[in-house]
């Protein structure tokens, strides 16, 4: 290397660097027009410098609102467009969560009061049973008609009784036999109420059930030819 340093008289040469961007990188102000920035690169780079020019990409600059049509209007109604639908979603979301909770609470309601009616199907049982023999009265039976209210206000319904057809959802047949009076299976006893709470079987009624016979006519039909 020593070598190289007498070979150019004792001095390295210097390198001159220009930098010709648009836009100065520290303070971010226009730099001269190019003309100026021509003439001084013709300037003289003194004894022994050796000059170069680095060529640096142009600098991205930000668009103005005219050359580029940017509407700081549109630009605001656009955001608050999308925070207005997030809005809305969230209330959505909301309503659909405050409306599962309270039909999980009504089932949760329905199902504690079906059970406690439950519990006292077998008190109307001995109450039904008392009145048949005539056992209901006095203050007993004025006890026994307002739990009876009570419980229908509360949703329990009674069914089964002697007439109406038989229906296996709801009846539960322990007795069979067939009669000429009858076109079709028809209660004609009732051995065990049943008990309906809003759109749920509680109890299905135990009952006697009364075909009609092969080859009979269908009751209230004349059998003349």
């Amino acid at each position: 290397m020593s070598d190289n340093h007498d070979e150019h008289g004792g001095e390295e040469p210097r390198v001159v660097v220009r930098d010709r961007r648009r836009i100065d990188p520290e303070t971010g102000q226009v730099r001269p027009a190019a003309a100026d920035a021509d003439a001084a690169s013709a300037a003289d780079p003194g004894e022994g410098a050796i000059e170069g020019t680095i060529e640096f990409p142009p600098e991205a600059e930000t668009p103005d609102a005219d050359s580029a049509g940017f509407d700081p209007a549109a630009e605001l109604k656009t955001q608050l467009d999308e925070r207005t639908a997030d809005l809305q979603r969230l209330q959505a979301e909301y309503a659909n969560y405050r409306k599962r909770v309270d039909r999980d609470r009504e089932v949760v309601v329905a199902g504690a009061k079906a059970q406690v009616v439950i519990e006292l199907l077998g008190v109307l049982d001995d109450i039904e049973r008392a009145d048949a023999h005539g056992d209901l009265t006095g203050a007993f039976k004025a006890v026994a008609d307002k739990l009876s209210a009570t419980l229908q206000r509360a949703g329990l319904e009674p069914f089964g009784h002697e007439g109406e057809p038989f229906d296996p959802a709801v009846h539960e047949a322990v007795q069979h036999a067939t009669s000429p009076d009858v076109d079709g299976p028809t209660v004609t006893g009732v051995l065990r109420r049943g008990y309906r709470f809003g759109d749920r079987v509680v109890r299905a009624a135990m009952v006697a059930v009364t075909d009609a016979e092969a080859g009979s006519a269908p009751a209230g039909e004349s059998t003349e030819g």
